[in-house]
């Protein structure tokens, strides 16, 4: 890994951010750095509402490309990125290179000769052996199941979500509530779609299409229905959708009943910020994903936090049991509170990792 130039001092960090969720992730390690004087620069794709995010929460940004649909048309916009990255590197005398999942960023540091700190966000990818390496550090959690990096691994007691998550930088807002015409005493659940478009879905099940409104009068029996959606949505389905913020979405999950639905990352989110959460999807051959990630399967078997379905309809019997449970949050929010005394605030060693490395990954190897 070291064949690549060492600086003497990271002064200059880049960091890409690729996808909403990366903003959330990073966010608190990158005013952690920027407080310390570090000089922190951001190559952003325009994929969903990463842009908007990283406006609400004022970070200054280069857009290097947008996000596309279908693998021809992938592989074409992934060279125009990665061009743009190499002039940033170059026009910001860039030291070091970070970002979660980005083969764009691994394959520009290998042509500039510069470090790149890889976080791993997915188990369930089919383009490692574009990114894996070509990464001189891959960061993942302790939970994922198998080791995939070798020695250029290192491993956390934490999931990615807590990174934001943690009490320590989130505290929910109650006023999202009168912003969705919610009082204290409303029950409602969110339902999530995603596109399937990303790499890491790519023949991927979640729920049958047509389907929505009978799970949604399902749902109603026992509260509101609000729909976060990465797809465009049926006229009839329209109307639920939640239009907030989107930095306001982490408040408006903390205070659901229920979260049900495709999205993997708002799946943990929802179990880690003690929300009964259910997630459905499943592989072409039937497989819930969540049997095929650490994470999940952590949540479900350790905590009791999280639950995961190749089926829409045993993941509704669900939903229907623990909305049915009065007590439901109350329990969940005490299986959190165990969570949180058992792991660590990732923050705090992200910054710690990315300020002292290279030494901080050999001290983390030993």
């Amino acid at each position: 890994m070291f064949f690549k130039r060492v600086p003497e001092e990271i002064r200059n960090i880049l960091f890409h951010v690729g996808h909403p969720a990366h903003v959330h992730f990073l966010k608190n390690t990158l005013w952690n750095l920027q407080e310390r004087g570090y000089n922190i620069y951001i190559a952003a794709t325009d994929k969903e509402v990463t842009l908007q995010l990283l406006n609400a929460y004022e970070f200054k940004y280069d857009v290097v490309g947008k996000n596309v649909i279908g693998m021809r048309n992938k592989a074409l916009n992934a060279i125009k990125m990665e061009i743009k990255l190499l002039k940033l590197i170059k026009k910001y005398e860039v030291d070091l290179l970070v970002g979660v999942g980005s083969i764009y960023m691994a394959h520009a540091g290998i042509l500039t000769r510069r470090h790149y700190i890889n976080f791993g966000d997915t188990e369930i990818s089919k383009f490692d052996w574009l990114l894996l390496p070509f990464s001189d550090v891959l960061i993942r959690p302790t939970c994922y199941k198998e080791e995939v990096h070798g020695d250029k691994e290192i491993r956390y007691n934490g999931y990615k979500e807590l990174a934001y998550l943690h009490p320590n930088y989130f505290k929910p807002d109650p006023r999202v509530l009168e912003e969705m015409e919610l009082s204290g005493d409303d029950r409602y659940i969110i339902l999530r779609f995603i596109s399937g478009t990303a790499s890491h879905d790519i023949g991927l099940r979640g729920i049958r299409r047509g389907t929505e409104m009978d799970i949604i009068k399902s749902l109603e029996h026992y509260g509101r229905v609000f729909i976060s959606s990465e797809r465009k949505l049926d006229r009839n389905l329209e109307k639920y959708r939640i239009i907030i913020p989107p930095e306001k979405i982490h408040s408006l999950l903390y205070y659901a009943d229920l979260y049900i639905g495709e999205g993997g990352t708002m799946a943990v989110e929802a179990a880690i910020l003690g929300t009964p959460s259910i997630h459905i999807e499943s592989t072409s051959k039937g497989i819930a994903t969540g049997e095929l990630s650490g994470n999940f399967i952590e949540l479900r078997d350790n905590y009791g936090l999280l639950y995961f379905y190749p089926d829409q309809n045993k993941a509704l019997e669900k939903a229907i049991e623990i909305l049915e449970n009065g007590n439901s949050k109350k329990e969940w929010q005490r299986k959190r509170e165990r969570l949180l005394s058992e792991k660590i605030d990732v923050t705090a060693w992200m910054t710690d990792f990315i300020e002292r490395y290279p030494d901080s990954f050999y001290e983390n190897k030993n």
